[in-house]
């Protein structure tokens, strides 16, 4: 007479462990096809009232080269630098999802600071100001170069998304060269929203070339 009960709450359990594991959703692309971590993308800003283009790497300050701190590029038709998402522990292709941590590295092929990884990290350094700047230099295990991509809340246009950290949503400031920043903020005002372009081909000939005859190296953002 009582197993019928027990079957019934092994189901039950086996469900609450599916919905457990599939607690996020898929994060899309502009195109809606799903985040991959075997593929590059461009991350664009959609909210900074900046005509701008996509983030590039860039010195945080005028006097100061690394690490580099990360921007949104001066040029509307520059795309940006791709970056790359992967798991910390993961050792196979994923889909990426809105309840995922995950690393974000550029794959810029020039790299003037050799002694800093490209992944992206929360500066925790006893001089960081209020507002933590995003710099590179990570590393894949600490907490401090985890993220997670969520939805960018109701209102929002499709495929748009808001990054956040151990230490608080990522926004925007403006920076040095007059140009959006990446820190840390609470301030709900200065929250980044972003979209997430695929790397194809053509696009990277276009934007490398023009990165190139402007001679501006790895900083398309003069």
């Amino acid at each position: 007479m009582n197993k019928p009960s027990v079957v019934s709450f092994l189901i039950t359990l086996l469900l609450a462990a599916a919905v457990c594991i599939q607690g996020g959703e898929p994060v899309k692309e502009t195109v809606g096809n799903y985040l991959k971590t075997d593929q590059q993308y461009y991350i664009q800003p959609v909210n900074t009232n900046f005509p701008g283009g996509g983030l590039v790497p860039a010195p945080p300050t005028l006097f100061s080269l690394c690490p580099l701190g990360i921007v949104q590029t001066a040029l509307d038709y520059i795309p940006g630098v791709p970056v790359s998402f992967s798991t910390p522990n993961a050792i196979m292709e994923t889909t990426i999802s809105t309840d995922d941590y995950v690393n974000i590295e550029f794959k810029s092929k020039i790299w003037f600071c050799d002694k800093f990884s490209k992944f992206w990290k929360v500066d925790e350094s006893s001089s960081a100001a209020e507002e933590p700047s995003i710099l590179v230099g990570g590393t894949k295990q600490e907490q401090n170069s985890w993220f997670k991509i969520e939805n960018a809340g109701e209102g929002a246009e499709a495929n748009t998304y808001k990054l956040t950290s151990f230490a608080g949503p990522v926004g925007t400031k403006l920076g040095t060269f007059k140009v959006p920043q990446l820190v840390v903020t609470n301030d709900k005002a200065k929250t980044l929203l972003v979209k997430f372009k695929k790397v194809d081909e053509v696009t990277t000939t276009t934007s490398t070339s023009r990165i190139e005859k402007l001679g501006l190296g790895m900083f398309p953002f003069y």
